[in-house]
């Protein structure tokens, strides 16, 4: 990218310790693609050290470091700037909250701040403390960042970030989704483990604006499971969803028995599912950016997805991208999209536009980038 630099980067990678989310994606994508930078060391701090290895194997710039306890308060007050101090850190970067005390440069990134915009499905306490925080750590940063020009837009509007600028660095989708697979090994080894033989696939935490009731009525009312369809989801409940508890409750065992929603799946089944699945969906009715779709995109397998908040960039999905908010269309459009042919130099193109689009050694160019545009100041 650059000639070499000296720099001494920290990452808090804490959110390897807990359940998976868009931001630990974020962090793997973006320091796998930054390992190996000349010049450049970085230094990995998690809780559950043996899960950071794991996840950044034989990466001889990255130094691996323990925190002293699970707290966040801990990790927070005193751990990461002890952490800083040692190791003589030049540049921090965190993921929407930095420490109390600030003694090196702050990269922060903010991936989005929905909760001001679906303010009815989060609590008043959870809305004022994280726009608080959020604001005051954007604040007190030298770089910040966000994946999307819609999450910049609102931070700028809700965050009232408007003295500094906003770097967009987007998401990308790791190299293993575009690697060659044989569907047919990955439906038999679905069917064989899961049981699950056709099924409709969504990908994401439970939550309320993720929608997942939408989609289960929607499959319950066009009755795909007379047709051998079985709707999986899986993702860990951020946040209870009274409705989607209430429909699963009312349902008849037999009926039942073909909604399948899963928080325990590791990432190589995760990697089968994708390529298995018949249909994506992702009714999401607002994301900061919205990683899923374009991983069953890459993997070619078919998507139906939302068109609202970021995902509205997503136009390459063309006629499959759809208003979570219009139930008819969305159930119109998911029936369409279960029962047509899909065109194999289609959904290729679909991939190779993600590829292109959407890669992470881009996204670590602009933040490196970025960094050594800080430093000469």
């Amino acid at each position: 990218m650059n000639p070499p630099t000296g720099i001494k980067l920290f990452v808090d990678a804490h959110v390897f310790d807990s359940e998976f989310q868009g931001t630990r994606t974020f962090i793997k994508g973006i320091y796998t693609a930054l390992a190996g930078q000349p010049g450049l060391t970085i230094y990995m701090a998690a809780f559950d050290i043996d899960n950071l290895r794991k996840n950044f194997p034989d990466q001889n710039n990255i130094v691996f470091i323990k925190y002293k306890s699970a707290s966040g308060f801990r990790r927070l007050i005193s751990d990461i700037p002890a952490i800083i101090r040692k190791y003589d850190i030049q540049y921090a970067h965190f993921q929407y909250i930095t420490p109390l005390f600030k003694n090196c440069r702050f990269i922060t990134t903010t991936h989005d701040v929905i909760f001001n915009e679906y303010p009815a499905e989060f609590s008043l306490t959870y809305r004022l403390v994280k726009n608080l925080l959020y604001r005051v750590s954007a604040l007190r940063s030298d770089i910040v960042t966000t994946v999307s020009a819609y999450s910049r837009k609102s931070i700028r509007k809700y965050l009232k970030v408007t003295s500094k600028e906003i770097h967009v660095v987007p998401n990308g989708v790791g190299d293993t989704f575009f690697e060659p697979y044989n569907k047919t090994v990955s439906k038999d080894f679905i069917a064989g483990k899961y049981g699950f033989e056709k099924f409709i696939l969504y990908v994401s935490r439970i939550e309320p604006r993720k929608n997942h009731s939408l989609l289960v009525k929607a499959y319950l009312e066009l009755e795909l499971y007379r047709q051998g369809y079985y709707l999986v989801m899986l993702g860990h409940q951020s946040i209870r969803v009274r409705e989607l508890d209430e429909i699963m409750a009312g349902l008849p065992e037999n009926i039942k028995h073909f909604i399948n929603i899963k928080s325990d799946v590791g990432d190589a089944d995760l990697l089968e599912f994708y390529r298995a699945a018949a249909l994506f969906v992702y009714p999401s009715k607002a994301e900061g950016f919205g990683i899923p779709p374009l991983e069953a995109a890459a993997l070619k397998t078919p998507v139906l997805c939302s068109n609202t908040s970021a995902m509205s960039d997503f136009n390459f999905f063309g006629e499959d991208l759809v208003n979570p908010l219009d139930y008819e269309a969305f159930k119109i459009k998911m029936l369409n999209a279960i029962n047509r042919p899909h065109d194999e130099a289609y959904l290729q193109h679909l991939s190779d536009t993600v590829r292109h689009e959407y890669n992470w050694t881009r996204s670590a160019r602009k933040l490196f980038e970025t960094m050594l545009e800080d430093k000469k100041h």
